[in-house]
């Protein structure tokens, strides 16, 4: 393991019971600023999500993952296809027709065995994010289904941390790192905006 997953591992779960370790971890890796930085899909790479400082739901949950096995948990990793032009967070309008043009994606995130269920966590959209109207995932309590902030456009594909090699390949092309472009860029501008409003 990575050492320095280790160092962090035990910055976010020192002194914490089961529960509060689970918790503690999910918002680090929540809070983690989401933006599309297609080279941390990859599952050699997703570790660099640390340097960034930032990325989206794939490296996200490779992290997630990586630490909920740290405590013990079984993990799995689930992807669900979906459309970006079937967002329930409304775009402004030229995004909007970039989206449009966007072949169907795969959105990743966890089944976390607890208490013998397989419980959805999903740490993609970081707080601030609430304010465009995407389905944030506030407060999580450790033992509860999170919501996804996708719409699935097909079935759930469950995926063994061995297996994750398996799981479908990102497939870019420049329409879509257009998108993404200007996806991340409005990203921040939401967040500086709030930033703002905080100070004021």
């Amino acid at each position: 393991m990575d050492e320095r997953i280790e160092r962090i591992f035990q910055e976010w779960t020192r002194g914490k019971n089961a529960i509060q370790a689970r918790v503690s971890i999910y918002h680090q890796v929540r809070d983690i600023p989401y933006a599309v930085i297609p080279e941390l899909a990859d599952g050699r790479r997703y570790l660099e999500i640390l340097r960034y400082g930032r990325g989206s739901c794939t490296p996200k949950h490779f992290l997630l993952g990586d630490m909920y096995q740290k405590l013990g948990l079984l993990v799995l990793y689930a992807v669900y296809p979906y459309r970006w032009d079937e967002s329930t967070t409304h775009y402004p309008s030229r995004l909007k027709k970039l989206a449009e043009a966007m072949p169907t994606s795969h959105h990743l995130a966890c089944r976390v065995d607890i208490n013998g269920q397989l419980i959805l966590v999903d740490a993609t959209l970081d707080p601030p994010l609430k304010a465009l109207g995407a389905p944030v995932n506030e407060e999580w309590d450790g033992i509860s289904d999170t919501i996804l902030p996708v719409n699935p456009c097909g079935e759930e594909q469950l995926y063994h941390p061995s297996e994750a090699r398996l799981m479908p390949p990102r497939q870019d092309d420049e329409r879509s790192l257009a998108f993404y472009r200007d996806f991340n860029q409005w990203l921040d501008e939401a967040r500086r905006s709030q930033r703002t409003q905080v100070v004021e």
